[in-house]
């Protein structure tokens, strides 16, 4: 008597040709990418390098930065330099510079967020022009129109104070932040405005109640925009100001370059002590960032 024994079906045999679950997803595993992980070497390359010599730099003496050069680890780090930034004032020019940010950013916000409403909610020629204004302000660079400014800002007495950099540095931050708004608002629904209106809600209420909430992730976005701005703001401050008590960051690194020769250590120590404030802002608004670049680049 003989014994059949069936033959095991293969790949091609089973009901609808399907290999095993375990060749699927061999055949299914890709190749790594070689481009990309090079590209990312590369990018980071470019970024650490800069941040490492930065860092390292912050460390040395000054005779040793130029004998050892900038990439080499410090044989004898020091802290005399940060010592020596906050001993030539740049403490005070952070202080400044923050207090122009601050106001900056909270003059933005309100007048960005008032004619974003009334662009979109009040369809008229004049709101209409006015954007067209705010639009058109994009093709105008502050180089072009600093000695009107410097004119306007003599006429009015406020010359080497802080509101002098405060209003046009916020003047010139309003266009894009207008433009971001605008297209962050418009996105709100129709029916939301209704429900508002039947509940007997003014366009005061609306704007509060309403638009500001839902346009938190845009008006992280120009926050942001307007504080970056403000801080690396250069034009403004070399122009309006002069004396020592209303520098700015960017002015009081000047305090680091003598007349023959410029520390470099020390300069490099008041950078990282200017970007520090920075940093710490890009840790707590980075999601909100995101977010409202996301939903902006989406429109």
């Amino acid at each position: 008597m003989s014994v059949h024994t069936a033959e095991r079906p293969t790949s091609q045999q089973r009901p609808g040709g399907r290999r095993p679950a375990a060749l699927r997803w061999r055949a299914g595993r890709r190749r790594p990418n070689v481009l990309g992980w090079l590209g990312a070497l590369v990018w980071l390359a470019i970024v650490g390098v800069p941040l490492y010599a930065l860092l390292v730099a912050t460390v040395q003496r000054s005779e040793n930065y130029t004998a050892e050069g900038p990439l080499t680890p410090p044989s004898d780090p020091t802290l005399d330099n940060y010592v020596k930034a906050v001993e030539n004032g740049v403490l005070g020019f952070v202080l400044n510079t923050a207090v122009v940010t601050v106001a900056v950013v909270a003059i933005v916000l309100v007048l960005a967020a008032m004619t974003g409403f009334a662009v979109v909610r009040s369809r008229t020629r004049w709101t209409s022009g006015v954007f067209r204004l705010f639009l058109l302000g994009l093709a105008i660079p502050s180089q072009a129109v600093i000695i009107p400014v410097y004119l306007i800002i003599l006429e009015l007495g406020l010359y080497d104070t802080l509101t002098a950099i405060v209003l046009p540095t916020a003047a010139f931050a309003l266009p894009v932040c207008v433009l971001i708004l605008v297209g962050s608002m418009r996105d709100i629904s129709e029916e939301l405005y209704e429900a508002m209106a039947l509940d007997g809600a003014g366009s005061v209420r609306t704007f509060l109640q309403l638009v500001v909430p839902l346009s938190r992730s845009g008006l992280s976005t120009i926050g942001v925009y307007a504080a970056l701005q403000a801080w690396n703001g250069f034009l403004f401050p070399l122009i309006l100001t002069q004396s020592m008590e209303s520098r700015v960051i960017t002015m009081g690194l000047y305090e680091f370059q003598g007349e023959y020769r410029v520390d470099v250590p020390g300069l490099l120590t008041a950078v990282v002590l200017a970007t520090v404030p920075l940093f710490i802002v890009y840790l707590f608004a980075r999601r909100s960032l995101v977010q409202g670049m996301m939903g902006v680049g989406g429109k």
